[in-house]
C-alpha cells in the first residue's frame, strides 16, 4: 500500500471523524473512542514526545496490554518518524535489557506500576533509558526518579504545543514514507537471543491489505485486542488491519475479564492462537462432565452428529435431508447456545495461527459452526502467506498462498517464500538476516512441508525438529505433541525420540480439567505435583496416550512413532522458567537438556526417577520443586495397511 500507518489515521479522522474507532472497558463500562479523538490523542502525544526529544529514526519501547493509548503511542512514535518495539508485558525484567540495548531505546511507554518496576529494575544495565512514560498512576504516587512521569502530564504538554504550533503535528506525518521502517518485533528466542525484525511502513500494510481483501473485511468488523500487542500475529489483527480497515477494536478490562468481554462483544472477526481454543474446549468438555445424565446424553448424540455433517455444511456441500434436519435441531439445542456461551455467535471469520492446530480441535469448531481456519505465516513475512479459502478448509493445511505470494519448496523439503510482506532485515545483525533471505528475494521459513495436489501447503513440523527414528521412520514431534494435547487433560506435551529406537514423551496436565476429573472421583490431592503422579491420573494419561498410537499407527509415515513410554511432569512448563516462549511455544532443546536425567530414565527402562528442579515464582522469588515421578510404559498398535 503506498501510504503509512499516521496517514490512515488522519484519512479515517477526516472521512469519519464521529464513527468507533476503539473501545475500552473501565470500571465494567465500554467507553469508545472515535476516530477524531483517537487522531487528537496522537497528535497530543507526538507533541509531547517532541518535545521532550525524541528524534526521526529513534527506538521506543512500549510495553503493556492491550489499551487505547497503548496504540495511540505507537501511532504518535511513528507520526515522528520514530519505531515503535512492543515487548511481552510478561516478560521477566532481565528478558527486556538486550532488546532495550540492541536497539539504544532512550524513551519507553510502560502501562501501568509492574511494568515500571521492570523497567527501573534493568535501568543500571541500560544506562540509555533515559524517559520511561506510564499509562496507569496507581501505585506509582510516591515514586521519585529521573526521567518518569505519566502520559497524562505528556499530553498535557503535547495539547499546548500543538496548539501553538497546529500544522507540526500534520507535516511530521506526512514526512513518513512506505518504504520507511515502521515497527520492530522481536522474535520468541526458541534456540537463543531474540533478533529484532525490522518491518516497513509498506510491508505491513501490504499483508494487513492482502488479508482484509482475502476475507472481505470491512469497516463494520468487531474485533477483540486480547493477546499481546508484542506477538505480530495481534499487532497485524488490532493495528494494521484496524488502520487498513477502520473497523473497531475493542480492549478487554483485564486478562481475568476476557471471557465475559468477549461474550460481551460477541466479535465478527476472531483471532487466537491453537492454545486459546485448547482452553475455550476444556472449558466446555469440564461443564459438560457436571452436567446432568439427559444434558450429557443430548450433548454427545448432538457432537456426533455434527462431526460427520457440520464441516461439510460449513463448507457449503450436499447433505441427506434427514442428516440436515439433525443439524438443524442441534444447532437449536447444543451448537447455538454454545457458540454464544463461548462468545462466538457472531463471528464471521475466525483464524488460528502461531503454531498447528490438532485435527480433532479444528474440527470441532467447524462442526458446530464456527468459520474456524487456519493461516500460514511469521513475524519474518507479516503473518499473512497462505490462507483458507471458505469453502476449501481442511485440517490438514494451511491453506493456498495469497496475493503477491510465492512458495516453492527446497530440496530438503524446507518452505521457500517470495512476498511484499518480508522483513527488510533483522536489526543489527546482517549475518542472520544473509542466513534466512537470498539475493532474489527468497525467505527460509524453516519449516518443513509440501503443497498437495489441490496447491494447498502442509506444514509437517519445522524442518530441524523432523527428524528420524534409528531404524528411519519419520520423528515428527510436534504432530504428536498437538495430536495428545487435544485431550481436555493434556495441557502441553514434549516428544522426544530423533535418532532413538522408540518414542517418548513428557506431559503436563491440565490442572484445572484433571483437578475437576479427580473431584468428581473423591480423588484427594495436595496441589499440582500430588495430582500428577496419582496412579489414576497416570491411567488417564495412559489411555489418551495410546488413543494417539492407534491414530499414528493409521498413518502410513508416522506408524512408527508412536509412543512406547511416558511421565508426567511435576510442574507445568513455564516461559518465566525458560521452558516455554512468551508466545507459548515449546523450547524443545532447553527442556532436552534442563530433564536430561528423565530423558535417560525414559529411554534406560527405569519405572521411576527422582528430579529437583529451580523455579520462578511470580513475585520474582526462586525456590524448587522436587518429585520421584512415575514411568509408565504404552501399548503400540501394528501399522494399518492403506487399501490398495
Amino acid at each position: 500500500m503506498e501510504t503509512t500507518f499516521p496517514r490512515l489515521l488522519m484519512q479515517h479522522a477526516k472521512q469519519r471523524p464521529d464513527a468507533p474507532a476503539m473501545r475500552e472497558k473501565e470500571y465494567g463500562i465500554w467507553q469508545t473512542l472515535t476516530w477524531a479523538r483517537m487522531a487528537r490523542l496522537v497528535e497530543d502525544i507526538a507533541c509531547g514526545l517532541h518535545q521532550t526529544g525524541l528524534t526521526r529514526g529513534e527506538h521506543v519501547v512500549v510495553v503493556g496490554a492491550n489499551r487505547p493509548r497503548l496504540y495511540a503511542t505507537m501511532l504518535a512514535v511513528q507520526s515522528l518518524g520514530a519505531i515503535p518495539v512492543p515487548l511481552y508485558q510478561d516478560a521477566a525484567a532481565a528478558e527486556c535489557v538486550f532488546p532495550i540495548n540492541n536497539a539504544d531505546v532512550r524513551f519507553a511507554f510502560a502501562e501501568d506500576q509492574e511494568q515500571v518496576d521492570k523497567l527501573l529494575e534493568v535501568r543500571a544495565k541500560c544506562p540509555q533509558l533515559a524517559h520511561i512514560f506510564y499509562d496507569d498512576p496507581r501505585g506509582l504516587r510516591n515514586y521519585v526518579e529521573d526521567g518518569l512521569g505519566s502520559v497524562d502530564e505528556l499530553i498535557a504538554a503535547g495539547d499546548v504545543f500543538a496548539k501553538q504550533h497546529p500544522q507540526f503535528f500534520h507535516n511530521e506525518a506526512e514526512k513518513a514514507l512506505p518504504d520507511d521502517v515502521a515497527s520492530m518485533f522481536f522474535t520468541s528466542g526458541t534456540t537463543g537471543q531474540p533478533k529484532g525484525v525490522v518491518h516497513t511502513h509498506r510491508t505491513l500494510l501490504d499483508r494487513a491489505k492482502a488479508g482484509a481483501d482475502f476475507d472481505r473485511l470491512t469497516e463494520a468488523e468487531e474485533v477483540l485486542a486480547y493477546m499481546p500487542p508484542a506477538w505480530i500475529g495481534q499487532n497485524i489483527f488490532s493495528y494494521a488491519q484496524w488502520l487498513a480497515c477502520g473497523y473497531v477494536v475493542n480492549c478487554p478490562e483485564s486478562a481475568g475479564t476476557v471471557m465475559i468481554d468477549l461474550k460481551e462483544i460477541g466479535p465478527t472477526y476472531y483471532f487466537a492462537p491453537p492454545r486459546i481454543f485448547e482452553g475455550l474446549l476444556t472449558s466446555v468438555m469440564i461443564r459438560m462432565e457436571d452436567a446432568g445424565a439427559l444434558k450429557r446424553r443430548m450433548f454427545h448424540h448432538f457432537m456426533d452428529v455434527a462431526r460427520r455433517v457440520g464441516p461439510a455444511l460449513r463448507d457449503g456441500k450436499e447433505v441427506p435431508f434427514g442428516e440436515r434436519l439433525q443439524y438443524g435441531i442441534g444447532n437449536l439445542l447444543v451448537y447455538g447456545p454454545l457458540r454464544n456461551n463461548l462468545g462466538l455467535s457472531r463471528v464471521r471469520v475466525a483464524y488460528t495461527a502461531g503454531e498447528a492446530i490438532g485435527p480433532d480441535l479444528f474440527t470441532f469448531y467447524r462442526a458446530i459452526g464456527v468459520n474456524l481456519k487456519q493461516l500460514y505465516g511469521s513475524t519474518e513475512t507479516a503473518v499473512f502467506v497462505c490462507l483458507q479459502p471458505d469453502d476449501q478448509v481442511r485440517a490438514d493445511t494451511v491453506g493456498i498462498p495469497i496475493q503477491g505470494v510465492e512458495i516453492q519448496v527446497a530440496d530438503n523439503g524446507e518452505i521457500m517464500v517470495r512476498s511484499p510482506g518480508l522483513l527488510k532485515e533483522y536489526y543489527k545483525n546482517p549475518a542472520a538476516t544473509a542466513e534466512v533471505k537470498t539475493a532474489d528475494g527468497w525467505y527460509h521459513t524453516g519449516d518443513a512441508g509440501f503443497l498437495d495436489a489441490h496447491g494447498h501447503l502442509k506444514i509437517i513440523d519445522r524442518a530441524k525438529d523432523v527428524g528420524r527414528l534409528a531404524d528411519g521412520s519419520m520423528f515428527a514431534p510436534k504432530y504428536i505433541e498437538n495430536k495428545l494435547k487435544f485431550f481436555p487433560h493434556i495441557k502441553e506435551a514434549v516428544a522426544v525420540g530423533d535418532r532413538r529406537d522408540k518414542v517418548c514423551v513428557m506431559l503436563n496436565i491440565d490442572f484445572e480439567a484433571v483437578g475437576n476429573w479427580a473431584e468428581k472421583r473423591n480423588l484427594p490431592y495436595a496441589g499440582y505435583t500430588d495430582l500428577a503422579q496419582k496412579p489414576e491420573v497416570y491411567q488417564l494419561m495412559k489411555e489418551c496416550v495410546e488413543k494417539v498410537n492407534a491414530d499414528l499407527a493409521a498413518d502410513d509415515k508416522l506408524a512408527g512413532s508412536q509412543i512406547h513410554r511416558f511421565l508426567v511432569l511435576h510442574k507445568e512448563l513455564d516461559a518465566d522458567d525458560g521452558e516455554l516462549t512468551r508466545t507459548n511455544k515449546v523450547r524443545r532443546g532447553y527442556i532436552a537438556e534442563k530433564y536430561l536425567v528423565l530423558v535417560d530414565a525414559l529411554y534406560g527402562g527405569k519405572a521411576e526417577q527422582f528430579i529437583e528442579t529451580q523455579v520462578k515464582f511470580e513475585d520474582g522469588r526462586t525456590g524448587s520443586v522436587s518429585a520421584t515421578l512415575k514411568i509408565s510404559d504404552a501399548r503400540t498398535f501394528a501399522a494399518v495397511k492403506a487399501a490398495a
